[in-house]
């Protein structure tokens, strides 16, 4: 049981990402009928927004310490960052220690603005254009973005550490029930799923009960009666790729503790992400998130020793056998709508 309860855990903090890159891919799918091949790459640039966040708070000068000396007698030269010289070292230092969770507030316009910048630089150009069209294009900025980071940051992975205050693990077993230091989770990966959370809450209610909301979803159903009542649609359309990009841009940021950042980690999820689209249903919110959970879930139990012993190598491919068994069964998907990507 206690094995059952911790791979449920971790199948939550697998989804938590599957579903919330898929809700930016659903996004922008069902407002703007694109298939976006680079949102992986924002992904990944909400990531490396964490790590140059953190490279930024840690720039330092170098001061003669007088009351440190070497083995020589001589005094020591320190490294004192700027935010430390400027705050304090108390301030400082918890600046520089709460980065990541500070990385969601700059990543907010930043990724808002790429998103803008793409959509209306290069996305609004491929709306009438075939899907194939629009999957080559996409595919081939996520190469040039990840590319781009690759030549700025390396090919490393590069450590990005939660706050001190979240390093260490909760012990589920006697929450539970069980004997104490029997089920041991990380803070950090509940903190992300209950910012997954949040997320896809506010993503959700956005859309069901704000004015604005309401009119992209009818835009999503019928664009062009909308725009027949003298509403710019296109206008709110491209707030809402700037949307789709701060979602993935956002869950890039907190992802960082997790798994260290590298430039191939945008497309690494884009794969798995896109097959959680086509497993809830193409244009299906609901379907997109439901469907991460429940892959990620899956994926979890897959990666269990026990298991693996039996099938070799079935953690590696159980997201691509569920999608075929659904898409035999369902070939719109879980949630999927009637004539969407079936013309």
């Amino acid at each position: 049981m206690e094995a059952i309860i911790l791979q449920v855990l971790n199948g939550l903090d697998k989804g938590s990402a599957y579903a919330l890159i898929a809700l930016g891919l659903t996004l922008i799918f069902g407002t703007l009928g694109v298939v976006n091949f680079a949102h992986g790459a924002l992904f990944m640039l909400g990531a490396f927004i964490a790590v140059t966040l953190r490279r930024v708070f840690n720039l330092s000068f170098q001061t003669i310490d007088e009351t440190r000396t070497d083995f020589l007698g001589n005094a020591m030269t320190v490294n004192t960052p700027y935010v430390e010289h400027w705050f304090g070292p108390e301030v400082g230092s918890t600046i520089i220690d709460w980065s990541v969770p500070l990385a969601v507030l700059v990543a907010i316009p930043i990724m808002g603005l790429v998103g803008v910048i793409m959509e209306r630089g290069l996305i609004k150009h491929f709306y009438k254009r075939p899907h194939a069209d629009q999957i080559l294009v996409t595919f081939g900025l996520a190469i040039v973005l990840q590319e781009i980071i690759k030549a700025f940051y390396g090919a490393n992975p590069i450590p990005t550490p939660a706050p001190e205050a979240f390093i260490g693990s909760f012990d589920f077993g006697v929450l539970l029930g069980f004997d104490p230091f029997s089920i041991m989770y990380p803070y950090w990966r509940l903190v992300y799923f209950g910012f997954s959370a949040v997320i896809i809450g506010a993503v959700f209610a956005f859309l069901r009960y704000t004015t604005f909301g309401m009119v992209v979803r009818a835009g999503m159903a019928d664009r062009e009666t909308v725009g027949l009542l003298g509403i710019d649609i296109d206008r709110r359309f491209v707030i809402m790729f700037a949307i789709a990009a701060i979602v993935a841009g956002l869950a890039g940021v907190m992802y960082t503790p997790i798994l260290s950042p590298n430039y191939h980690i945008g497309m690494d999820f884009l794969v798995l992400s896109f097959v959680v689209v086509v497993v809830g249903g193409m244009g299906s919110l609901p379907g997109a998130v439901a469907a991460g959970f429940l892959l990620g879930i899956l994926q979890s139990f897959a990666s269990m020793s026990q298991i693996i012993e039996i099938v070799p190598g079935i953690n590696q491919v159980i997201i691509y056998l569920v999608a075929v068994v659904v898409l035999l069964t369902r070939p719109r998907g879980l949630m999927g709508r009637k004539g969407v990507m079936e013309e």
